[in-house]
């Protein structure tokens, strides 16, 4: 036992981190690879590697994912920020690098090869994306000449392009949606909240009229009839399989026909194998999660953690959202993971970045009263650091 007498940074980090939202990230962490063992194998024979290829690369990534979050977690809010920076700028090179040089997989160019693994930067640039939205719109708000929304238009445009450059308008999707709820939460007129949607609503529009792969998926989805819904369908299929408990662990069959079963279509197979209830449990931990991350920035009374936990929540929680919506057949194919659960070495360590970001902005900390008197230095390059 730790006491609370010990002044070490990890007795100080024990007795301010929040145990429920770490143990919650711990069970979806440790669930990933678990349930990569029922997922996976079906995958790995047919492409003709070893049956377990999968599962020991999604553990692997599992030790550096772990260990991201536990030092995320240990960080102050100054930190976080000086981070996000940092991840940004690195993944916004990459993303570039990824135009010229990256590979193209299923008609898209995301990932790039990088000390022998293959990378997807935009996996990176999501949490880092967040936490500087929300800097820049809590500094806009305590100085009213900093420019932060301005600032923030410029970065979504910049990412926004790169993304359906690649493309990838699932991601681009998430990434205006979050952006979007960070301007909600920071507190903006109605007539900009209709803008927003106004530029949301001509980009679906465009989306659907100039990128054939979106066209072609939400045609899929409407009308079932107009294309290939075979994985969708294989899916639905593997939750009437499943009933309310399942078949049994490694005891799934339809999950060896459904080309992604270890990627955007695990929830189909944990459906499948374990059954209605599993999947319940798997989505009430989401939702845990999701709500005490909402509770403690709700309560939060420093403008960028309680901006910047907020984003990072509605980041985590809208992806599995999506994720979970299109197992389901409630929205068109996205081509989204379910963080910690899918398998992908990129998608795994963002999730770990954005939880560490997540632990490390609600531990408790001392909160300055009303009284108090706050003095806030000019915006510059160093108020990140």
């Amino acid at each position: 036992m730790v006491s609370r007498a010990d002044r070490s940074r990890f007795a100080e980090w024990l007795w301010t981190v929040d145990h429920y939202l770490l143990a919650a990230f711990s069970v979806l962490m440790v669930g990933g690879v678990v349930l990569s063992f029922a997922a996976s194998p079906p995958v790995a024979e047919r492409i003709g590697v070893e049956t377990l290829f999968f599962v020991k690369r999604h553990a692997v990534f599992l030790i550096p994912g772990l260990a991201i979050m536990l030092a995320g977690s240990l960080m102050t809010p100054r930190m976080v920020r000086r981070a996000a920076l940092i991840v940004f700028t690195v993944s916004l090179i990459l993303m570039v690098a990824t135009l010229f040089f990256g590979f193209e997989a299923k008609g898209a160019r995301r990932w790039i090869y990088l000390l022998g693994f293959s990378l997807q930067p935009s996996e990176f640039l999501k949490p880092a994306f967040v936490v500087l939205i929300a800097f820049l719109l809590s500094e806009s708000g305590r100085r009213s000449e900093v420019p932060g929304v301005l600032f923030s238009f410029v970065l979504f445009a910049i990412c926004a392009a790169l993304l359906v450059a690649q493309p990838d308008f699932g991601q681009t999707m998430l990434l205006g949606l979050v952006w979007a709820g960070l301007f909600f939460l920071n507190g903006i007129s109605w007539l900009i909240i209709m803008a927003l949607g106004l530029i949301g609503i001509v980009g679906l529009f465009a989306a659907y009229a100039f990128l054939p792969h979106v066209t072609n998926r939400v045609d899929r989805f409407l009308d079932p009839s107009s294309g290939d819904t075979f994985q969708i369908d294989t899916a639905k299929d593997s939750f009437l399989a499943g009933g309310w408990l399942g078949r049994g662990p490694g005891e799934g069959t339809v999950k060896r026909i459904l080309p992604d079963s270890h990627t955007d279509f695990i929830f189909a197979v944990v459906g499948e194998e374990f059954g209605v209830i599993a999947c319940l449990l798997l989505v009430s931990v989401f939702a845990f999660i999701v709500l005490r991350g909402l509770r403690h920035a709700s309560r939060d009374q420093d403008a960028f953690s309680r901006l910047a936990t907020a984003g990072l929540i509605v980041l985590f929680g809208l992806q599995a959202t999506i994720n979970l919506a299109v197992n389901l057949h409630l929205m068109p194919s996205k081509g989204m993971t379910l963080p910690f659960i899918s398998y992908g070495g990129s998608s795994l360590l963002s999730s770990a970045m954005t939880a560490g970001a997540i632990l490390a902005l609600t531990r408790r900390r001392p909160q300055p009263s009303r009284g108090d008197v706050v003095t806030v230095s000019r915006l510059s390059p160093s108020s990140l650091m």
